[in-house]
Parts: C-alpha cells; structure tokens; sequence
C-alpha cells in the first residue's frame, strides 16, 4: 500500500525517475491506466509512482526501460540508485562499495550475512525487528537485499570470503523449514569458485583465544585497490580507511580464518545442520 510520507522522503532518483516516466507517458498521449496496461500494473499502481506515493520498484523499471526507454537507457541506469535510496541510510554508503569490491573478507557473528540470505530467511529477519516495520517496507527491505547477489555474477568477478560463527547456523531464524533451505543454500553458496566460506567452531576460545569477540566485521578492498573496513551494529555503521587501522582489522581477520574449519568441513557441517531441520 502506498504512503503519503513516502511524498516527503522520496530520494532524488526516485523523484527523477517519477518525473521521467510522467513526462514520456504524456508525450505518448496515454492515460495511467493505459501505461500500467503496457507495463503489466494497475493505473493506481503508476499513479502512485509519479505521485512518489510508492516509488518504482526494480520490477516497474525493467518494464519502463521496455516500454518508454526508447534506447536511452534512463530506468536501466536508475534502478542501482533508486534502490539505493531504499537502504536503510547507515547501509546506503556502503552499499556501492559492496557492489564494486574486487575482494570481500566477511564475519559475521548473529546471522547469516545479507549477500547470503534466502528472500524467506531476509523476510523473516527483517520483519520480526524492532521497531516493527509496515509490511510495504519489510517487502521494500527484502527487494533491495536480495539485488546485492547481483555481485556473485558480476564481471569482472569479485573474490568474497566469508567466516561464519557457528551459533549463526544453529539459530533458527522465521520456521525450521525456512531454516533449512537457508543452510542448503548457503551450502550451493559455498560451493562457488569465487566464494570461500568457512565456519567458526563453537569451541572458539576454548584456550583463551578469541579474535572475533569484538563482534562483526568486513574487509573491503576497492577497484583502485584501496583497502578499507566497515562496521555496523545497533543502526549504526562506521566506515574505516586510516590503513593503521584497517591493517590492524586485517591481522584479526586472518587469525579467525585461521581459527575457523576448513571449506571442506564447513560445507560438510553446514549440510549435516540442514539434515537436523527435516
């Protein structure tokens, strides 16, 4: 359902894109109704679109490049920012050095990590926080999580490393049955060449040694291979690039790699937990 609030704090790709399509729509003498009909949406639907009432989803903008593109390539283009503008805003800067990493270095600590997630999994994650969130934001929230995987395909390939605590594995996250398709997953994940992931045994700190006690964390390294850390927790996120430090999140890194089961054995225990969900 749409939002009148949404009128206020609509970003500007989604004002650009509402005006655009308002625009071409006219010069073609249609009606809402009828662009909604070219497009596979209700006129309320479009309405709400160039009213910024609900801005367009990926969905709206793959068949507006079809419909109204004209070759220009403008909804193509828009649909990185408009769904950047739906992140939440502690994520929105991150996101597009996420999405242009040569390499990713991942821990996470209390679930499995975004670039990871099943749509049932982020659904369930997201729509059981707090404060509670409208059912149109959860959907809003999944949508623009599940376009991050967009980054396993991307050429050129980028390298992504992730270390899992294996609580992370065991909490069962919206049903069991949801549960084990996300460790399936997770597992078909794991088994791709540009994908290594490894699993952080409970036992960690048996002897004293725990790395990763300090809680999440992911090693960024750019195109122009600058090297950088970013940290989110409690909605707030905070990005690093002082190279003492980020050095210093490199070396913690390494040591809960080293610390953590082998692809191998990992891609075994993760299948095995998967099997207890039956």
């Amino acid at each position: 359902m749409a939002r009148a609030e949404n009128k206020k704090t609509a970003g500007p790709a989604s004002r650009m894109v509402a005006e655009m399509a308002r625009r071409l729509r006219l010069r073609k003498g249609w009606s809402q109704d009828r662009l909604g009909v070219e497009i596979g949406f209700s006129g309320a639907a479009v309405s709400a679109m160039e009213t910024l009432a609900q801005p367009a989803s990926d969905q709206m903008l793959v068949k507006l490049e079809e419909v109204l593109g004209e070759g220009m390539e403008f909804f193509e283009n828009a649909r990185t920012y408009v769904r950047l503008e739906k992140y939440p805003v502690q994520f929105q800067n991150y996101s597009l050095l996420e999405q242009e990493a040569v390499v990713l270095r991942l821990y996470a600590t209390l679930v499995i990590h975004g670039l990871f997630q099943t749509e049932a999994y982020a659904r369930a994650l997201i729509g059981g926080g707090y404060p509670p969130l409208s059912e149109e934001r959860v959907e809003e929230l999944v949508e623009a999580r599940m376009a991050r995987k967009a980054l396993f395909d991307r050429e050129p390939t980028a390298l992504i490393e992730v270390v899992l605590e294996e609580s992370v594995l065991r909490r069962t996250i919206g049903s069991p049955e949801i549960m084990r398709d996300q460790l399936l997953y997770l597992a078909e994940c794991g088994r791709r060449r540009n994908v290594t992931l490894q699993v952080l045994p409970l036992d960690t700190g048996l002897c004293g040694e725990h790395p990763g006690d300090n809680g999440p964390m992911e090693l960024v390294e750019t195109p122009e291979h600058d090297h950088l850390v970013y940290l989110e927790i409690q909605y707030q996120s905070l990005l690093i690039s002082d190279p003492a430090k980020v050095s210093t999140y490199a070396q913690r890194y390494a040591k809960i790699r080293a610390q953590a089961l082998g692809p191998r054995e990992s891609l075994g225990l993760i299948e095995r937990l998967a099997g207890e969900h039956r």
